[in-house]
């Protein structure tokens, strides 16, 4: 049997500042030097995420956070299974478990209860509960480490662009200029609205206070009370989180101006009026609310501008998808911007971009509309719920929400072929190892369990493993640099036509 092969070319070393010389430009072969290749405006989740994937291919990046400090509250959210693949595909699975806590991969689609289905198609089955400000902080370190700049205390306030790049005023007065921006800024984006695109949908009808805090009574009658709640209310919740605190989830009384938190009485006059007792509460660690907006960016490139993660699409927190979203719109942008700016990037690579993630946040709309509706306490959704519930007892139906839930689902349309095309790759065995532990510097890559193919002057960005015992049911994938499918097949002229397809003209 052939013994596996790796090759791989080396990838320049990501540097601490930017580099003095211009990238290639798609525009002009022959640009006037910027200080960077992309800003972006936004240091959460997605905006980190993508900086640290644009420093992969060596791309000049510098991220502008309008706040100064990290946000003082802690809440906790959820990595579902998809953005665990994503952390394990670039070496970040292990650092990001060290602070999260695992649960089941169950009971996510509008808090039903079930068992999580058996045999879900993952290495990482599983759901992460790890603080917000945690996630935030590590995936901006990993991008900084990369060589990203972040500067904190700077908001957009307004920009121009042309056929070279785009000029960004600061809230302070001062200009800077890049090739790209990319809106990273949350739902109420700044730069979506100088931008210009649309944001149609529903806003709130309904919404919901969140927050942190001591109870005043025994732990036995607070479960005790929220077990008799909980039957018909599933916007009401009070757990313990640790240290004599609660998380306390209860609806509001009316739709409120989202820039003004609530207060202490606020909450305490609701969960009278919901549950009999305000329970006590006191020493509130951070209080909160949020509605059940629901809006999408009519699209998501004008020119040299892009919008990623809220920016985009704003939907209740229902299923927990939020974040998760933001973090795949990143890694699916990265790659497909830096080829831009690397000069190799294929015709409209860049446009798929909006071709393959909105139709993903539009499913997501759709869900969360749906567990609303679950959520309802009238008697018409409630039996819905009853039914539905019913309904997943049987596998393939508890399986199908989960799995769309955790984002494994997803197939984009690369055209026909076997149904395995356009979707990710799970994390299989290969002779090194682990599949994603050959996906950390951001290339794609071929699996050949033949042997006998190339990846020839692609590879300066594609690697190439030769593994006739790699566990998989074809003889070969292309995979691209976000882990989807992009070939399946074993002739190398077939190859070649993809390779052109996704990853441009080769090098020699």
């Amino acid at each position: 049997m052939n013994s596996p092969q790796f090759t791989a070319e080396p990838s320049p070393s990501p540097s601490p500042s930017p580099s003095p010389s211009p990238s290639p430009s798609d525009a002009d072969p022959h640009p006037h030097p910027v200080p960077y290749d992309v800003i972006i405006a936004g240091c959460g989740p997605t905006g980190a995420m993508l900086a640290a994937e644009l420093r992969l291919h060596d791309v000049r990046v510098l991220v502008l956070e309008k706040e100064t400090e990290p946000a003082p509250f802690v809440r906790i959210v959820g990595l579902h299974i998809r953005s665990l693949e994503l952390m394990a595909m670039r070496g970040l699975l292990d650092r990001v478990l060290e602070h999260g806590r695992r649960r089941p991969a169950a009971g996510f689609f509008a808090g039903i209860s079930k068992p999580a289905p058996e045999g879900l198609d993952s290495a990482h089955a599983y759901l992460l509960g790890i603080p917000h400000p945690v996630i935030v902080r590590l995936l901006e370190e990993h991008a900084v480490q990369l060589g990203a700049q972040v500067r904190r205390g700077c908001a957009v306030a307004g920009f121009e662009q042309d056929d070279e790049g785009v000029t960004v005023d600061l809230a302070d007065g001062e200009q800077l200029r890049a090739r790209y921006l990319v809106g990273c800024d949350g739902g109420r984006s700044a730069v979506r609205k100088l931008l210009g695109v649309g944001f149609p949908g529903e806003p709130s009808r309904t919404e919901t206070l969140m927050g942190e805090m001591e109870v005043g009574v025994p732990q036995e009658e607070v479960a005790a009370k929220v077990a008799e709640i909980g039957e018909t209310n599933k916007r009401f919740w009070l757990r313990p989180f640790g240290g004599g605190a609660y998380s306390v989830v209860v609806p509001a009384a009316g739709v409120a101006d989202r820039a003004e938190p609530p207060t202490l009485q606020d909450f305490k006059q609701q969960l009278r009026a919901i549950a009999g007792t305000d329970f006590g509460v006191h020493s509130p660690r951070w209080l909160s609310r949020f509605g059940d907006a629901t809006r999408l960016a009519e699209r998501y490139r004008v020119g040299r501008v892009l919008l990623a993660g809220d920016a985009a699409h704003i939907h209740p927190p229902t299923g927990g998808q939020g974040l998760n979203l933001g973090v795949q719109d990143a890694f699916n942008l990265g790659w497909k911007l830096a080829a831009q700016i690397r000069g190799w990037a294929p015709e409209k690579l860049l446009d798929s971009y909006q071709t393959e993630r909105r139709p993903v946040a539009e499913n997501v709309l759709d869900n969360t509309r749906a567990q609303m509706e679950l959520h309802s306490t009238e008697p018409g959704p409630q039996a819905l719920r009853r039914l539905l519930t019913e309904l997943m007892d049987i596998d393939e139906v508890n399986r199908r929400l989960i799995e769309k839930i955790a984002a494994i689902d997803i197939r984009y349309d690369f055209g026909d072929g076997p149904d395995l095309l356009g979707r990710r790759l799970r994390d299989i065995d290969v002779e090194q190892g682990h599949l994603y532990g050959l996906l950390h510097r951001g290339r794609g890559l071929l699996l050949d369990r033949t042997a006998r193919l190339t990846v020839g002057g692609w590879s300066d960005r594609v690697d190439h493993l030769a593994d006739p015992t790699a566990v998989l049911d074809v003889p070969c994938v292309l995979l691209r640099p976000d882990g989807h499918v992009a070939w399946i097949g074993d002739d190398q002229q077939d190859l070649d036509a993809h390779l052109s397809r996704w990853f441009g003209k080769p090098a020699n």
